[in-house]
């Protein structure tokens, strides 16, 4: 027996360069994932993102004003320095410029992430600058990173939180460390590094709530639009998608309703019980599925009623496929005597639903009227 070893079959055999670029490859691929994970996709979520750029605009306004008064008014070093003066005041005078960007198309896609991240890099490169400008370490400027770190950990991916701080930390050593760390500077990037830690742990939290919050929501929609029973579509999402075949016939589309109903069925539940009526049910439910395409809408309306929401066309009319909706349900209720009256509405353009509804009901109940396993159309 051959005795396998565990790892990606595609390399398997493959020398160690193409191992080692292929694993490198998956490594790039996984933190371009994490870093640029999509950040909107309903308008909810690109609302709070630009509400989150704006809070971003208005803590940069308030900080460069801060830096500003202390540059002013502070015996420092970097009392009075034109450079810095003049970058908190470009800082006052361009950021508010990010609100002319079309935020809302660029949350959701990669262009949210990309200007999220230059932001960050581009706040971390002045406030180093101001900070080696106002004496360096011993600066009290560098705590606008914590502000900025944080601001980040408030919205970003995880990924994002740790390249950002190990970016600020890789300045803040490139910059004050190049001839020895001394002690002020190494307890500030061990602190940058807890820090990034914790906000990073504060960003994964955010992310995963978010995104049980959308998995709760995408399950109570699905509750919402399906039958319980069968898991087929309910009325409410046949009555949805009604007007949507009403205003596609405008363009001559040809689509029909089928309102289908079971001839026997109570006496199945008298005869077998629930279980049993409940089983023929779902499967009434499948065969329906499996006689229309996946475009088509097979809803149940309640207890033993179906509708079909289906396409047709010259080849394949409305009354070819009611006859196949026949056919498979008589198949499958042969065993419980069950078979059906179908009743076939061709949708008109501009049509009311309810008078669509009405008239395939009434062609079903035509077809029940006479004798039932069979179907009609409406009256001319």
């Amino acid at each position: 027996m051959t005795r396998t070893v565990p790892g990606d079959r595609r390399f398997r055999g493959a020398p160690a360069g193409a191992r080692d670029a292929g694993r490198f490859r998956r490594l790039l691929g996984v933190l371009r994932d994490g870093l640029y994970r999509p950040l909107a996709e309903d308008d909810d979520r690109v609302a709070y993102w630009v509400r989150h750029v704006r809070y971003g605009v208005l803590l940069s306004e308030i900080s460069a004003v801060a830096v500003l008064v202390y540059t002013l008014f502070t015996e420092t070093p970097g009392r009075h320095h034109p450079l810095l003066l003049g970058a908190a005041a470009l800082v006052v005078l361009t950021c508010p410029a990010l609100l002319l960007l079309p935020l809302a198309d660029m949350m959701r896609d990669s262009r949210g992430p990309t200007m999220f991240y230059l932001w960050t890099l581009a706040t971390t490169v002045v406030v180093l600058f101001g900070t080696w400008l106002d004496g360096g370490a011993a600066s009290p400027l560098d705590a606008l990173l914590f502000l900025t770190l944080t601001y980040m950990a408030v919205a970003y991916p995880p990924h994002g939180v740790v390249a950002m701080g190990a970016a600020m930390m890789g300045g803040y050593v490139a910059l004050f460390g190049m001839s020895g760390l001394t002690t002020s500077a190494a307890f500030f990037v061990a602190v940058m590094g807890a820090f990034t830690l914790i906000c990073t742990m504060a960003s994964a939290n955010s992310w995963a709530a978010h995104e049980r919050q959308v998995q709760l929501i995408t399950t109570q929609r699905t509750l919402a639009a399906t039958d319980p029973l069968t898991g087929i579509p309910n009325r409410r999402t046949l009555i949805e998608r009604l007007p949507l075949a009403v205003e596609a016939a405008a363009s001559g589309r040809r689509t029909v309703v089928c309102a289908v109903d079971l001839d026997g069925f109570k006496a199945v539940n008298d005869r077998d019980g629930h279980a049993a009526g409940d089983a023929l049910l779902k499967a009434v439910a499948s065969v329906l599925g499996a006689a229309v395409r996946e475009t088509d809408t097979v809803a149940r309306l309640g207890g033993d009623e179906f509708a079909v929401l289906a396409d047709v066309s010259d080849a394949f009319s409305g009354e070819m496929l009611a006859e196949r909706l026949r056919q498979a349900i008589a198949l499958v209720g042969a065993r419980g005597g069950v078979t059906a009256s179908i009743g076939v509405a061709e949708i008109v353009p501009g049509e009311d639903v309810a008078d669509l509804m009405h008239r395939a009901d009434a062609a079903m109940y035509r077809a029940k009227a006479a004798g039932g396993d069979r179907f009609a159309l409406p009256h001319a």
